[in-house]
């Protein structure tokens, strides 16, 4: 049996923004509507597209019925804002054309500031372990509608940013998980509040037929909660009913607060979903995380080096720091606006700082005064440093690169510069004896 419901018919479509998602849209919506691309970007749009693309300066002659936006644009800094802003009410997402489409689909949403990916990943092969169709789709990299052979019993894992979540208007999800909240993207959303409203979407929206998953301590959500705001039943993850999995877990990467906390959640969903315990335990055993994601790419009796190139704001990272000793952190990029470091005092010792990038000098400042830190500009220079001080350390020790800032000072994203980070790895494991 086939889920879909052809809701889009002889319909006008602009679809702005053309990277993975936009593409996408474009390929699902073609063959009954009427498509028209736009990009602030022309270049982004390959030749055999050319016929769709669409001037700046006809926008206002065509009736669209839809605007599909992707993600990353912020209608008030793109080349049409203006636009844009008048007719707000058309515009949709990725997420919304695929609920209409397959309404009655089983999603789980994944949100929260930090360990989406992780958590989206996570959960996606136990439930792939346990024999089910699972896809994994939306902002880990997969565009939710260029899935196919979806039937009645396919389940979604859908990793959602507030980017997508904040366009979005008919997006509904029968298990919505929102895994922690702390100040991020603020250059966008203006505020913690805008911030914290989009990632609620994905639990105000739900019946009470649908479930949210959501941290004990979520005073956001309390709150909602007590004003009879959320409808769905609500399950709230206290991390210290899971101890006795944890106790089963013998992977490193589960050796940090952050990560148990995603388990946590995982071990909860899988329990509503009558999911085998044991295939969440052996899961979270063989689970070897995602590239640049608190990822372990050396582990010695002198040295442990961790890649988490994708942190981009200091609770990201805290985590981390309040896990391991003697940690040479390595941080630094495009700071995040509003971006604060709360640290518990007596992991200080632990830790010396070297920092990078064009806003080192907000790093520094950022720092307890007790951390001794070195700054340069460049994350090559800044290698250079750390490698004399580790070989005249004989302890045992943790390079942690985890930037706590955006990657676009010197990178092109994370990826890239996670990739630099372990090119450099490579070299400085063949210069010391470990």
């Amino acid at each position: 049996m086939n889920e879909k419901k052809i809701y889009f018919k002889n319909k006008k479509f602009l679809i702005y923004g053309f990277g993975k998602s936009g593409n996408a849209c474009f390929n699902y919506l073609k063959k009954n509507n009427i498509c028209a691309i736009f990009d602030d970007n022309k270049k982004n749009i390959p030749i055999k597209f050319k016929k769709e693309l669409i001037n700046i300066h006809k926008l206002t002659s065509v009736n669209f019925d839809f605007i599909v936006l992707s993600p990353g644009i912020d209608i008030k800094k793109c080349k049409i804002s203006s636009f844009l802003r008048r007719n707000k009410s058309k515009i949709i997402t990725e997420l919304d054309i695929f609920a209409i489409s397959y309404p009655n689909i089983n999603k789980i949403t994944i949100t929260g500031t930090n360990g989406k990916s992780t958590t989206s990943k996570l959960l996606y092969e136990v439930l792939k372990n346990n024999k089910k169709d699972v896809r994994l789709t939306g902002n880990i990299g997969y565009p939710i509608l260029m899935e196919k052979k979806i039937n009645s019993n396919t389940i979604f894992v859908i990793e959602a940013s507030s980017y997508q979540l904040d366009y979005s208007k008919y997006f509904r999800s029968k298990y919505s998980i929102i895994l922690n909240l702390n100040p991020d993207h603020l250059e966008r959303h203006g505020s913690f509040k805008n911030y914290v409203d989009a990632k609620l979407k994905i639990i105000k929206s739900q019946s009470n037929k649908d479930f949210a998953f959501i941290e004990n301590e979520n005073n956001f959500l309390n709150e909602l909660i007590k004003n009879n705001q959320i409808k769905s039943k609500i399950i709230k993850i206290d991390y210290l009913k899971y101890q006795k999995y944890f106790r089963k877990i013998n992977n490193i990467y589960f050796n940090n607060s952050s990560n148990k906390k995603n388990l946590s959640f995982v071990f909860s969903i899988a329990k509503i979903l009558k999911l085998n315990c044991k295939t969440v335990i052996n899961t979270a055993n063989k689970f070897k995380g995602l590239n640049y994601r608190q990822q372990i790419i050396y582990n010695s009796k002198k040295l442990l080096i961790i890649n988490d190139s994708k942190s981009t704001s200091f609770s990201s990272t805290v985590p981390l720091l309040e896990s391991y000793q003697n940690i040479y952190w390595i941080l630094g990029g495009l700071a995040k606006k509003g971006d604060k470091l709360s640290l518990n005092k007596k992991y200080i010792p632990n830790i010396k700082a070297y920092i990078y990038g064009k806003d080192r000098n907000f790093f520094i400042s950022s720092l307890p005064n007790q951390i001794s830190y070195y700054s340069s500009s460049t994350l090559k220079k800044i290698m250079k440093n750390l490698n004399n001080d580790i070989k005249k350390d004989k302890t045992k020790k943790v390079i942690l690169f985890s930037p706590c800032a955006a990657s676009f000072d010197q990178f092109k994203n994370f990826e890239e510069r996670g990739k630099f980070f372990n090119n450099i790895i490579v070299l400085m494991l063949k210069k010391i004896r470990i």
